[in-house]
């Protein structure tokens, strides 16, 4: 089968399942109705099992933590700290301790409490502050304890608290349950892009459809995610990512299909026709953006870590189901609205469906461009890579509970403890040593001394335990800085590289540094090893992805580059802002510190899929306007005024849906991710579609369509927009 022939049966699959919606467009909406309730009912009746385990494959921490299970069996689970802030002196208070450590020893999964007053606790009292805490030892990791267990240690402790009497929790297995209450950035970047479409609609029906059509696909996709969490490992954040980029993506391409329907409506065609040619047309183009989204999140599961495979397909679920939606519910909506798509309107507001004014504002804006291409398409260049600087100094690493909002018990637990004891008793070092005999103590007590006694950025270390049988001893090392500062990253690699070695070499000891704190700085260089692979894989497919659809090699790299462009300005605001600390203060990012690791890879493959959407959208009628008139200029110029509306409105609607997280929603991690692809979609749409595009397209004229003849014989044709064939009875 030829290229055309395959193009031909795309086009007829998508134009008969149009015209089927449409046709049995109440079947359809009802199917779409019991899915959304059947599927979230499912969901709440089985739970949730969302876990935040970051984990950093065979590591030195992790080899820690699997000889700290086989030789302290009892202390194999995880830890809580459970703080107490008192009015008056420590001491004055044991009774009410002592209480609160006495009722949360006979919980479930609780292996014991070390009371600040027991032998055990002496260093668990602050000696200048009115601080002290125990801590709750669990049988068992916290991806494998029931939250309702942790809920209930957390809720006894905090029942405890009165007037004078404070007392708040932190640790892994606290933070994995303690929910942070989300803010109103869903609704907040609903209420937005209602306003925009408004403006580019006029109409309140046309409005109205794209936001119908992403709320059901949206509902559907994070209840099915709620079911996955059963399966796979699934962050407790995921939800609300996944509502972020839903939300962007479904508006804009009900968006792009709502406008080409009126625009049939325009000119003359009656409803189902009109809606079979927005499927043919404009759905083919979403069709096509959609699954690049997708194909690009998949690039995730090259990281080979749980957390990301959970992460990616809790995205992937949000944005496959608003595509279906997209393609399905919404024809079956305009089979509803039929002519009256117009007829509820704003007065004075309302757009025309048809095409723009020949000399319109985006034709004008495009003509000045490319009559200055070098000197705009520079000046275009040199911001981005002005923008782009400080993601040199990105460092990659895992925040800690500081980023928490103040009302947070973890944050209030984190706070009290660096007051108390100093920030690094947050993020404790545990050094698991590796034994064969009590002839091994002598090693394992030297190794104690050498790491209490004059290494730098040591607060404390405590005397080595050993098991019963002297195969195994732990020592705790407290770091002076917090868990997420650079110094304790410098100090955990000098204690591997310069202090353990010349202690345990040619013995048969071996000491490993392991630990929550050093688990996540493993994490974050395992992560940064692996961006790179993702990058490639990302960077090759969408090349040739490009190259199929536009038949040039020229432009898929150009694309390529603008969008590598694109994405490192957005890096570089975020590292500026939350690793530098400027404007923090304005959007609430708690103490400035590292990029969490997984945002850059995760931020990348949606940014590219993301940008690909407009790249298709664009070039796409660029292209069409080539083929017709064969004059490059008279293309680029014309394929930017069809498209710079739509175009516009779509990444407006998706910036102040990014945006929304930054200013509203209290997790930290939330703000950095929706920072980051809020300026790289108010980068792509301004800088790179207005000004790079049609002045570089300008520059290369001709050369932007060259494609070998051996390539373009060689690879298959993938078809987005086509011409459709003419209304019957124009308007």
């Amino acid at each position: 089968m030829s290229a055309s022939d395959t193009r031909e049966t795309q086009v007829t699959s998508l134009g008969r399942l149009a015209g089927r919606c449409y046709d049995r467009r109440r079947l359809v909406l009802v199917l779409w109705i019991l899915a959304l309730i059947g599927i979230t009912v499912v969901a709440q009746v089985v739970g949730t099992h969302f876990q935040n385990k970051f984990t950093s494959g065979n590591t030195q921490s992790q080899q820690a933590a699997d000889l700290l299970s086989a030789r302290f069996p009892a202390k194999a689970g995880d830890t809580a700290d459970v703080v107490f802030h008192t009015a008056t002196p420590i001491a004055a208070n044991r009774a009410d301790i002592t209480k609160v450590v006495d009722s949360l020893t006979p919980l479930a999964h609780v292996t014991s409490v070390t009371s600040p007053f027991s032998p055990a606790g002496a260093h668990q009292i602050s000696p200048h502050a009115n601080i002290a805490y125990a801590v709750v030892q669990f049988d068992t990791t916290t991806d494998k304890l029931p939250p309702a267990a942790v809920n209930k240690v957390i809720s006894t402790a905090e029942a405890a608290a009165h007037p004078g009497f404070q007392v708040a929790l932190g640790g892994y297995p606290i933070s994995s349950v303690a929910k942070i209450s989300p803010g109103a950035s869903e609704g907040i970047g609903i209420s937005a892009a209602i306003i925009i479409m408004l403006l580019a609609f006029g109409s309140v029906v046309a409005m109205g459809l794209p936001i119908i059509t992403a709320l059901f696909g949206l509902g559907i996709g994070v209840a099915l995610l709620e079911l996955v969490t059963h399966f796979l490992v699934v962050p407790n954040f995921a939800p609300e990512m996944a509502a972020m980029i839903g939300i962007g993506v479904g508006i804009d391409y009900a968006l792009f299909i709502v406008t080409r329907y009126r625009q049939g409506i325009f000119e003359g065609r009656d409803p189902r026709g009109a809606v079979v040619m927005s499927l043919m047309t404009s759905g083919r183009s979403v069709l096509f953006a959609g699954m690049t989204v997708v194909i690009s999140l998949f690039g995730l599961f090259l990281i080979g870590q749980p957390y990301m495979l959970g992460l990616a397909t809790a995205c992937i679920a949000a944005v496959l189901m608003v595509l279906i939606a997209a393609l399905t519910l919404l024809p079956a909506l305009l089979g509803f609205s039929g002519n009256a798509i117009d007829k509820l309107h704003l007065p004075g507001l309302l757009q025309s469906g048809g095409p723009p004014p020949p000399n319109g504002f985006w034709h004008r804006w495009s003509r000045l461009i490319q009559r200055r291409a070098w000197v705009t398409g520079t000046l275009a260049v040199l911001v981005l890579v002005l923008l782009a600087l400080p993601l040199f100094s990105m460092r990659l690493a895992f925040t800690d509970a500081s980023n928490d909002p103040t009302t947070q018990t973890t944050r209030q637990a984190y706070d009290l403890l660096a007051q108390g004891f100093g920030a690094g008793f947050n993020g404790p070092l545990v050094v698991a040593v590796d034994m064969h005999g009590p002839q091994d103590r002598v090693v394992v007590q030297r190794l104690g001394q050498a790491l209490s006694s004059g290494v730098p950025n040591v607060a404390y270390t405590a005397p080595p335990q050993f098991n019963a049988t002297d195969t195994g001893a732990v020592i705790l090392v407290v770091p002076t800085t917090g868990p997420q500062a650079a110094a304790t990253e410098n100090l955990v690699s000098y204690l591997r590289t310069d202090v353990i070695p010349p202690v345990v070499g040619g013995t048969e000891v071996n000491a490993l540094v392991g630990g929550q704190t050093a688990g996540g700085i493993d994490a974050a260089n395992f992560l940064g090893g692996r961006l790179f692979l993702v990058i490639g894989a990302v960077l090759i497919l969408s090349f040739l992805l490009l190259m199929m659809v536009f038949r040039s090699v020229v432009l898929p790299l150009k694309a390529v580059i603008m969008n590598l462009l694109s994405v490192g300005a957005a890096y570089g605001v975020m590292v500026a802002v939350f690793q530098w600390g400027w404007a923090g203060s304005i959007i609430g990012i708690g103490e400035k510190g590292p990029i969490d690791p997984w945002i850059p890879v995760t931020m990348f493959t949606i940014l590219f899929g993301l940008s690909m959407d407009y790249e298709v959208f664009l070039l796409s009628r660029i292209r069409e306007e080539w083929l017709r008139t064969g004059d490059n200029s008279v293309a680029v110029a014309d394929g930017l005024a069809v498209t710079g509306r739509i175009i516009t409105a779509a990444a407006a609607i998706m910036f102040c849906v990014f945006a929304s997280f930054v200013i509203n929603d209290p997790l930290h991690i939330l703000k950095v991710f929706g920072l980051g692809l809020a300026v790289a979609v108010l980068i792509d749409v301004t800088l790179v579609r207005m000004v790079l595009v049609p002045s570089i397209m300008e520059i290369l004229g001709a050369v932007n369509w060259w494609m070998p003849r051996f390539l373009d014989r060689s690879i298959p044709t993938i078809g987005v927009e086509v011409i459709p064939a003419p209304a019957p009875s124009p308007a």
